[in-house]
């Protein structure tokens, strides 16, 4: 099998691993449709991480101003690859 790489494009999926500070509430985590919300337990204050595919930049977009509205401070937004789907 040779090597392939996700060539990463605006306007396609893609699935990402975002870290905020705080705890999100199951209300808040009910709005953001198939993005997996976990909370993780840190020594200084919870952290939320949710992972998932997002239907593009947009939506990723989307999603970061909801978190900031909720007043969530960012920690970190990472790409991760795609499962499961032929990859250019």
């Amino acid at each position: 099998m040779s090597n392939v790489h996700q060539r990463l494009r605006i306007d396609q999926p893609a699935c990402y691993r975002i870290m905020v500070q705080g705890r999100l509430g199951k209300t808040w985590a009910a709005m953001f449709e198939g993005v997996t919300v976990k909370i993780e337990t840190r020594p200084v204050s919870p952290v939320t991480v949710l992972t998932g595919q997002v239907a593009d930049q947009a939506a990723l977009m989307g999603l970061l101003n909801q978190l900031y509205g909720f007043g969530f401070p960012l920690l970190s937004v990472e790409c991760t690859p795609i499962t499961n789907r032929l990859m250019e």
